[in-house]
């Protein structure tokens, strides 16, 4: 086992969307979305060691899923970053994948964004945020809002982020059932009129709260991805059910659906009792950016 230097790791924290208002599409194809983003506590690490090139292993719980990938998001992170510094790129790369894959919860895009924070510290890069925000743009709609790593009001395609408002300490609860579900096609699948932006308070003094207030907000996308994936309502049912539960809900464009709990005890004690064969069920915390 490589020893750990300081500075030589970061996590990728998975990325929730508490709603997700389809708002309309724009003439390239692309939609407008309204989303609010938090962190979970689960989440992904990306290490990095001494090497005169560039190279990853990926390995983990998930980390097969992503083995075969000639050109996985991690590596095109580091390019553009190395590009954007005029420098050759360096280092031998190791993904812990814990977070399922094509999941609804923008691990891969959270994997791009360790990797421009880890990178920029480790070359020792003078790339200023806005510059590492433009880089995170040119990778994928999720990757600035998990390159700051913290609550966003997400607009545009994703990219363009404001406040969130203030959250409260609450337990969450991510609950996969195995099953990969493209973006693409579940944004294919949906039909129907677009959505208007979601009225939120500036804050909320408990979960319960928070809670009801989201529950006037919806996901666009889980009517269609219910529609591709069924697995999707036994989830949302046996979070609805779980003791304590107050919002059950998809997260991005499935299949993860997450429950928001009182507190963070609460949701691992409801996390641990929904455990079943081929589900991924995490509980806990809100990451702490």
């Amino acid at each position: 086992m490589d020893a750990v230097v300081a500075g030589s790791e970061d996590a990728a924290p998975a990325k929730v969307n508490l709603f997700l208002h389809v708002l309309g599409r724009r003439a390239d194809g692309y939609h407008r979305l309204d989303s609010l983003a938090v962190f979970a506590g689960a989440a992904d690490r990306l290490r990095v060691m001494p090497a005169a090139t560039l190279s990853l292993e990926v390995g983990g719980a998930f980390g097969a899923a992503l083995a075969l990938e000639p050109d996985n998001l991690v590596l095109r992170a580091a390019r553009a970053l190395a590009a954007a510094g005029g420098i050759v790129p360096t280092g031998r790369l190791r993904l812990d994948k814990a977070l399922p894959v094509a999941s609804g919860i923008g691990g891969g895009s959270a994997d791009a964004a360790a990797a421009l924070r880890l990178l920029a510290r480790w070359w020792g890069l003078a790339v200023g945020p806005a510059e590492l925000a433009a880089i995170a743009s040119g990778l994928g709609a999720d990757v600035p809002v998990c390159l700051a790593g913290r609550a966003a009001r997400m607009g545009g395609v994703g990219e363009v982020l404001g406040p969130a408002p203030s959250l409260p300490r609450c337990g969450l609860v991510l609950v996969n059932p195995g099953v990969p579900v493209a973006t693409a096609a579940v944004f294919r699948a949906r039909t129907g009129a677009f959505s208007a932006p979601a009225d939120l308070a500036e804050g909320w003094a408990d979960a319960a709260a928070m809670a009801a207030d989201l529950a006037h907000c919806r996901n666009d996308l889980e009517a269609p991805a219910r529609a591709l994936c069924p697995a999707i309502d036994t989830v949302l049912a046996a979070l609805a059910s779980a003791p304590g539960c107050l919002l059950a809900r998809m997260s991005g464009s499935g299949a993860t659906c997450f429950g928001l709990f009182p507190a963070p005890a609460v949701a691992q004690t409801a996390a641990a009792a929904l455990a079943r064969p081929g589900w991924w069920c995490w509980g806990g915390g809100l990451h702490a950016a």
